[in-house]
């Protein structure tokens, strides 16, 4: 990994995804270039100086040491360039995390999936146990149970529209008619909110990260239209009309539930958590990441996750 000298001529630099560079080594006809990604992560528009003479209005941001192009998907353009054809369209969506509906965890601001029936017996219902997925007989804001996912515990929800209150509509061309969701199949797959239904990645790379896609259809358990009392702003976070949103909630696998293997190998332990009966807890932690990325704007978020086991 190394930066690249920008104060020169422009330098294109392309690397292919973990799907081209399969395509390519199979040294067949199946390699063919049909789509591509740009990004701007690493430019700073706060370095444009309106004070200098036009010429050497942008020459900072121009000038900026760029990284070279790498392969991680994890990690690679996070901010991706967009192109719309509507030139008179005053905002832009975004994607907003929804804690009204589905707070996070209040010690340590993330969600928080509780991998096994030890680490969250929803059968408590006195300060006993040592469990902590309920404290003095009430659930805790963040946790996900991981493996009794049906209508328990909490989700992840994700909004969609704009965030101004001087819109008061969303152009049709900027509604979310699909998400993608990126996360380390090594720990969770996606569910539904009621735990009933399973979704199916569509690919896993070597890195391990699963990719869903979640679409905006009838009947989806995932990607819902809102309704009037939704877009007023009492259940959503988005001040202004809301277009669509997504949730979800993660089941654990069988790796974690099982042994503790990842859990030494990539985790750690703490003692942030409380048992049933208020007192603390050693829980194995593993932290990790989701990522939601609207695929009409190319905005994504991302989730801070915890996979937790005691």
């Amino acid at each position: 990994m190394a930066f690249q000298d920008n104060s020169g001529d422009i330098i294109l630099d392309i690397v292919l995804t973990d799907e081209g560079r399969k395509r390519l080594a199979a040294g067949n006809t199946s390699f063919h270039i049909t789509q591509f990604a740009l990004g701007d992560d690493e430019i700073n528009y706060g370095l444009f100086n309106t004070g200098s003479t036009t010429a050497l209005q942008d020459l900072s941001i121009l000038q900026t040491p760029i990284l070279e192009a790498f392969t991680n998907n994890g990690s690679s353009l996070k901010s991706k360039l967009l192109w719309l054809p509507n030139p008179n369209l005053l905002y832009l969506p975004v994607l907003r995390l929804n804690e009204i509906v589905s707070p996070t965890n209040p010690t340590t601001s993330n969600y928080v999936v509780l991998v096994d029936q030890s680490t969250t017996d929803d059968t408590i219902t006195s300060n006993a146990g040592n469990s902590i997925g309920y404290v003095n007989g009430s659930l805790v804001d963040g946790m996900i149970f991981g493996t009794i996912t049906e209508d328990l515990g909490s989700y992840i929800r994700i909004d969609s529209g704009i965030d101004t209150e001087d819109a008061t509509e969303i152009d049709s061309s900027l509604i979310e008619q699909e998400f993608q969701i990126e996360m380390d199949h090594r720990f969770g797959t996606i569910v539904s909110r009621d735990g009933i239904v399973a979704a199916s990645p569509i690919a896993i790379d070597d890195d391990n990260i699963a990719t869903y896609i979640l679409r905006r259809e009838p009947g989806s358990q995932f990607v819902k239209v809102p309704s009037q009392s939704q877009n007023t702003g009492a259940e959503t976070i988005i001040r202004g009309p809301l277009s669509s949103y997504v949730e979800f909630k993660i089941r654990s696998t069988e790796s974690l539930r099982n042994n503790n293997f990842l859990f030494n190998r990539l985790g750690s332990t703490t003692t942030s958590y409380k048992k049933a009966n208020n007192t603390s807890q050693t829980t194995n932690i593993i932290d990790s990441i989701v990522k939601i990325t609207g695929l009409t704007t190319g905005y994504s978020v991302d989730i801070p996750v915890r996979y937790a086991k005691i």
